[in-house]
């Protein structure tokens, strides 16, 4: 099922864009990694250039958020103060990026920058999780039961301004987490990723919080950082395709939902090694494809009423005509999309347990 997308001028094919974004969904789920690292790569490779693919994606991961992080809500394992302090910080590394993003872009060098990002940020990734899967499977073969230090302390933590966390039961200063989201948010910026790798080690390691208010105050951070890189990116290149995002945010949040239940059955040790090859492997492929790959010479499309469809034109100037509204839309079909997905998933949660209760009865 072909379709044209007439922001990014490439021809896309739709259940193919479904079928991927459901399976990294379900990778995400399982693993609590965020899919951007595979999806916005993905897209390149599939002719999506890396400057749309990117904002894109970050609407992707806005969607996925608000999903995740409403659950969270529902359950209360979620601390909103921590998650605004982040946010401020999130806020002004998220208006860095794009100033940092747009100069790239203006000198023509953006696409090198976004892949060897991805490169270098994949090989981190890739190289520790791999180290992590092979030191749980030995240990868990071994039977070894390690014990961690709960909390340390480094530099950050002799910062002044310092504040209580009721629900994280914390007193710390307000400036780590400020720090912590001023480079989450620089780097979702100019890579269409949530920062999930960067804040959660973050959150556990230097902020100290509690394991079961993490995942929760993690997604809401993300709402807000993915939803400033879209209404950016829409306004200042009318990058964002409504289509794209809307097929996008419905595979992953379905594979999100799949990924999060084969997670409770499993012990992930074994898939986290295989996921790890996986990012590298795709840090491989980004590399080849950017320096030793030859560049075929692609024609000018010359847009037409054949080219484009009533659809693809109406979102072709909505997005030329009113850009700051055009950004909000795509801000708010990701959240309605994602509001929506764990609206669902509590109530068949509470039929679920309904039905449970009258068959053991």
């Amino acid at each position: 099922m072909e379709y044209f997308l007439p922001i990014a001028q490439v021809e896309i094919n739709i259940l193919y864009i479904f079928g991927l974004s459901l399976v990294v969904g379900i990778l995400s789920g399982l693993f609590g990694v965020g899919g951007g690292f595979l999806m916005t790569p993905f897209l390149i490779f599939m002719g999506v250039p890396p400057v749309y693919a990117v904002p894109n994606e970050a609407s992707n991961i806005l969607g996925t958020s608000v999903s995740g992080s409403t659950t969270h809500y529902l359950k209360g394992t979620l601390d909103y103060k921590m998650g605004f302090m982040i946010v401020i910080g999130g806020t002004v590394g998220t208006i860095l990026g794009i100033l940092t993003f747009s100069y790239f872009k203006d000198i023509g060098k953006i696409n090198v920058v976004i892949s060897l990002a991805y490169m270098y940020i994949l090989a981190i990734l890739g190289t520790f999780m791999l180290i992590q899967g092979v030191s749980e499977i030995d240990k868990a073969r071994k039977k070894i039961v390690e014990k961690k230090k709960l909390h340390k302390h480094y530099w950050i933590h002799g910062l002044p301004f310092r504040m209580r966390f009721k629900k994280s039961q914390l007193y710390e200063s307000a400036f780590t987490p400020i720090i912590i989201g001023l480079i989450v948010g620089f780097i979702a910026a100019i890579m269409g990723v949530g920062g999930a790798f960067i804040l959660v080690p973050a959150m556990i390691y230097l902020i100290g919080m509690p394991t079961r208010l993490i995942p929760g105050t993690s997604l809401f951070v993300t709402i807000f950082v993915s939803a400033i890189v879209t209404i950016l990116h829409a306004f200042n290149y009318g990058s964002i395709d409504l289509i794209l995002v809307f097929v996008l945010i419905l595979g992953s949040i379905i594979g999100v939902q799949f990924g999060q239940k084969i997670g409770e059955k499993i012990d992930s040790s074994e898939f986290k090694t295989i996921l790890a090859i996986l990012l590298l492997l795709v840090g491989i492929a980004i590399a080849y494809d950017t320096f030793i790959k030859e560049e075929k010479i692609t024609e000018t499309v010359v847009l037409s009423s054949d080219t484009v469809g009533p659809l693809s034109e109406f979102i072709l100037n909505f997005s030329k005509d009113m850009p700051i509204f055009y950004g909000l839309t795509s801000v708010l079909l990701a959240v309605v999309l994602g509001v929506g997905s764990a609206m669902i998933r509590n109530i068949y949660s509470k039929w679920n347990k309904k039905r449970e209760i009258k068959l053991k009865s």
